[in-house]
This record gives C-alpha cells, sequence and structure tokens, in this order.
C-alpha cells in the first residue's frame, strides 16, 4: 500500500499534506523523520497531519516537525492546510475553523489559495503563557548569554513559544550559529523558536529564523507574527508590518489587544505516493 501526500510551500517553507485516512498505521517519531528527509524521505520542513475528521464543523491538524516532535502552531502551516481543504472541497471562500493544539484559528482563503488569510490569535509577553523560567512579568528588554556573547531579547507565544533577538543588522550565518544553542537554553523548558529582528522603518522588520525541531527556516509565520509584535510593543513599529524574510514577505496586522492576522502566499509544488518500501 502506498500513501498519497500533497507537497506546498508558503515562502520556501514547505510542508506534505497527509491524510489519516489514507495510513492504516500511525505516524511515528521513526516515520515523520524519515518522510521529511532530504535524502531519504520526500523531504520537508514538517507534516500537516488532517484533517482528523471531514464531518465536523471544525477541521483540525496536528503540525509535526522534522525531528519528530509536535508543534502547537505553524502559520505556513495552517496557510498550506487551509488551501488543501479548499482544494478538496471542505471549505469555501468564507472564513472557516481550524484547531490546532496551539488553539484555534480562523482562515479565509483568496486569489483560489494562492493567498491565504489566517487570524492567528492573540500574542503575549507573559512568562507563564510562554512558558519562560524566573518571575511573572511580561518578557521584554532582558539580556540572555550564549557562549561569549550576551543578547537583548523578548519573549513571546501566540500558542507556541518564541525568542525575538533584537539586532542592528541580521544575517543567516548568524541565526544559523546561535539559534540552536537558543532554541534549548534552560530558561524555555518547551525549548523555543528563534527570531533574529532587525527594524527596517515604522512599517517594516526583517528577520532570519531558526525554527524549534526544523532549524533554520527561509520563512515562518508563527515567527512573523511574534517579531512584528514585539516591534510594536517596544514602539519601533506601527500596526500594519512588512515582514521580510529570506523567502520573501507577509503582511501583518496587529489590533491594540495583539491579535493577529497574517496574509502570504501558498504555492502547490507537487503531489504523489510514498512507497512502503522508503520506511525499512
Amino acid at each position: 500500500m502506498t500513501v498519497p501526500f500533497i507537497k506546498y510551500h508558503a515562502l520556501g517553507n514547505d510542508y506534505i499534506v497527509v491524510n489519516p485516512s489514507d495510513m492504516d498505521t500511525r505516524l511515528t517519531e521513526k516515520s515523520i523523520r524519515r518522510i521529511c528527509h532530504r535524502h531519504y524521505g520526500v523531504g520537508s520542513d514538517g507534516i500537516l497531519f488532517g484533517p482528523a475528521t471531514e464531518t465536523s464543523d471544525v477541521l483540525s491538524v496536528r503540525i509535526f516537525n522534522p525531528d519528530g516532535s509536535e508543534a502547537e502552531k505553524s502559520g505556513n502551516g495552517l496557510r498550506i492546510f487551509s488551501r488543501y481543504l479548499y482544494e478538496k472541497g471542505l471549505v469555501g471562500e468564507n472564513w472557516f475553523q481550524i484547531q490546532t493544539s496551539g488553539g484555534f484559528v480562523r482562515s479565509q482563503i483568496l486569489d483560489q489559495g494562492r493567498q491565504v488569510a489566517i487570524e492567528m490569535g492573540t500574542v503575549s509577553f507573559d512568562s507563564a503563557k510562554i512558558p519562560i523560567g524566573g518571575p511573572a512579568r511580561e518578557v521584554l528588554n532582558e539580556q540572555l548569554t550564549v557562549g561569549d556573547e550576551t543578547l537583548s531579547f523578548c519573549a513571546a507565544t501566540i500558542g507556541n513559544p518564541h525568542c525575538v533577538i533584537l539586532q542592528d543588522e541580521t544575517s543567516a550565518e548568524r541565526a544559523r550559529r546561535l539559534g540552536p544553542a537558543i532554541e534549548i537554553h534552560p530558561l524555555f523548558p518547551n525549548r523555543t523558536n528563534v527570531q533574529f529582528l532587525q527594524v527596517i522603518d515604522r512599517g517594516s522588520i526583517r528577520i532570519e529564523i531558526w525554527e524549534r525541531g526544523a532549524g533554520y527556516t527561509l520563512a515562518s509565520g508563527s515567527s512573523s507574527c511574534a517579531a512584528a509584535a514585539v516591534a510594536h510593543k517596544l514602539g519601533l513599529c506601527n500596526q500594519s508590518i512588512t515582514v521580510n524574510m529570506p523567502g520573501g514577505s507577509m503582511n501583518i496586522e496587529l489590533s491594540p489587544s495583539y491579535a493577529v492576522s497574517m496574509t502570504g502566499p501558498v504555492t502547490r509544488v507537487c503531489s504523489g505516493n510514498m512507497d512502503r518500501e522508503m520506511f525499512k
């Protein structure tokens, strides 16, 4: 038996969608690692496993990282999953809900799925919600030591944890060098996603991303939301922000309560069938 899949990317952040009804065995950490492997599998930044049921009023998805761990939320992943639902005829062009382990989001299909808008929820800087070690507080403009460097950072959550490092300039080299240590820093009991943030002007920022469980990533929706929220919280940007990443740009809108909406592209790459031989 083969397992059908569809592969999409959102600004170079690629995911494989697998419907649970197409599998006769459960996904394991080992099988997730194999599917996502760039040489021994199909290759992707993660797996979107859903919908859990096609009869529920609220469709759900589980999001797996290439290291086999499960993510609470993924902005790019949710845009991709929204397009998948639209192409399967399970949703139309009106707003609909998707359930994740990091909470509900609302989604709307634009331009026949080539663009998708997502209401991601509300960003919080509360240390208990992120979570992050230390006393109860909003985690803003604190210091973090990694190796021989002391970095200024803010932390936030939008259903998954983020550490935003303020930089005069960003670079892929810096994200690759510092990201792994920050991801597993003892301050973050559930590990963390890491964004290296450079403010360009009141309406635009640039970020480099080290994603928890995935590594260096060309783009990230939840990272864009967290970085934009931090930039606005610190008074450096307005409520409407263009987030520039190596894979491209997306638009973020923040409400006064830090509810976040994002709009960005989705591209269908291919569809196919995974052969059982791949898992042996």
